[in-house]
């Protein structure tokens, strides 16, 4: 049976053994965030963060069990997410910077009717449940990337394969030319700067980060809407390009340019890390059970089952602080407050005892392996998880039918990143080619 608690960096934080020990958004938590979670399944199953609400004088609260977090996340009206919600006034009157993607969230999905009609006709098409047509593209994309090492017996494999991936499925989805690809990953980036360098649970930047962030933000956006005005002009095969024609039944009325613009940052910002965190982390999954990755190899049949156990053991994005309760609400025997903010910790509740047979263990025969909470669950789930399935699958596939055996090289230093993403800097391995 593979190990399955990820292999950590060292860091001067010590693994948590008391309650008190346990701070998932300290410096250097991610190295123990596994060890954290029974701690706080056993003793604090809902962990109130004083102070730490969205509005002065509300707390936060972090829910770790399955069936709490699934309570909330499949009940937008009872527990809605800040994104929907309208911004208020800044104290000196002004009104708060939107990015792109907030901006077409007001017009484009403000009630869950339009929710549920911007998935279904203007995301699932292109990377729900329509990503298949994308298989040859993605088969492509990774044979090329295969090929540039394939013959070296090693590979820096984050860099060389897991980043890369899916950075140019994304490209070539959106229809961006692939010399653009590295100015991408800097904008993806900085999308997701709050993510990696916010503090807490709410993931707050410093000024000076959210003004470099709106800096490198305003360029992405200046160069989406050229794209936008080229493939009006001149439309391609592509999603933006597709953007620009399509009606939108929800609204009876074709898209503007700024809510273009507002999809394609949510493509971006959901597109890139996450699978790319995926990836890595089974192969190290396979790096740790050898025979893990032969029967897998020999029976291509348990390839889906392996990549639904992975994420729910190894979540990409370990939680967030989306909703908010619009009640006095009740989880576990703690009172939570009407005005309070969640955290929904994914990764926990993908963990969790009660819900899961043998929790920590990887079981290809599991019974019900998709409802895991990695993409979270019901109309709001993450509208790129058939695309990022499909990458995977795709992917896992094409590295087993020229991969024989796969390990560690030395001088891994298995460091993850800061803030709430489950992501390796690197991944040193050595394999054998097939022959």
């Amino acid at each position: 049976m593979a190990r399955t608690e990820p292999r950590t960096a060292p860091t001067e934080l010590k693994s948590p053994v008391t309650l008190e020990d346990v701070d998932l958004f300290c410096p250097g938590a991610q190295e123990h965030w596994y060890e954290a979670y029974p701690i706080l399944h056993a003793q604090a199953p809902v962990l109130r963060l004083p102070g730490e609400g969205a509005e002065p004088g509300t707390d936060g609260f972090i829910l770790t069990k399955y069936q709490d977090i699934l309570t909330v996340v499949r009940d937008p009206e009872r527990f809605p997410p800040g994104l929907t919600t309208p911004p208020k006034p800044n104290p000196d009157g002004s009104m708060p910077q939107m990015n792109a993607m907030m901006a077409s969230i007001q017009s484009l999905r403000p009630n869950e009717d339009l929710w549920r009609a911007h998935k279904s006709e203007l995301t699932d098409p292109w990377v729900g449940t329509g990503a298949t047509r994308h298989r040859d593209m993605i088969s492509g994309a990774a044979t090329r990337l295969i090929d540039g090492w394939i013959a070296d017996g090693a590979v820096e494999f984050v860099g060389k394969f897991a980043r890369p991936l899916p950075q140019v499925v994304m490209a070539n989805v959106l229809g961006f030319p692939h010399e653009d690809i590295p100015r991408m990953e800097m904008w993806g980036a900085a999308q997701v700067m709050a993510f990696v360098y916010g503090k807490g649970h709410r993931n707050q930047l410093t000024l000076e980060q959210m003004g470099e962030q709106m800096r490198l933000l305003a360029g992405f956006g200046e160069y989406v809407a050229a794209w936008v005005v080229e493939k009006r002009r001149a439309p391609k095969d592509d999603m933006i390009s597709w953007l620009t024609q399509v009606t939108y039944g929800g609204l009876d009325r074709q898209l503007t340019d700024t809510e273009i613009n507002g999809i394609v940052y949510a493509m971006m910002i959901g597109g890139l890390e996450t699978t790319q965190y995926a990836i890595a982390e089974q192969a190290q999954l396979f790096c740790e059970d050898p025979d893990l990755y032969r029967a897998i190899r020999a029976d291509r049949g348990k390839l889906r089952n392996f990549i639904e156990e992975s994420l729910r053991l190894r979540s990409p994005t370990q939680g967030l602080s989306t909703r908010t309760t619009t009640r006095d609400e009740e989880f576990q025997g703690v009172k939570v407050p009407a005005g309070s903010l969640l955290h929904m910790r994914w990764a926990a509740g993908n963990r969790d005892p009660e819900e899961w047979v043998c929790p920590h263990d990887l079981q290809l025969d599991r019974k019900g392996v998709t409802r895991h909470l990695t993409f979270s669950q019901g109309s709001r789930s993450c509208p790129g998880s058939g695309i990022s399935r499909l990458e995977q699958l795709t992917a896992w596939n094409l590295l087993m039918d020229r991969i024989e055996t796969i390990e560690y090289a030395p001088g891994n230093s298995f460091a993850h990143q800061p803030g709430i993403m489950l992501g390796l800097a690197e991944l040193k391995l050595n394999f054998t080619a097939a022959p």
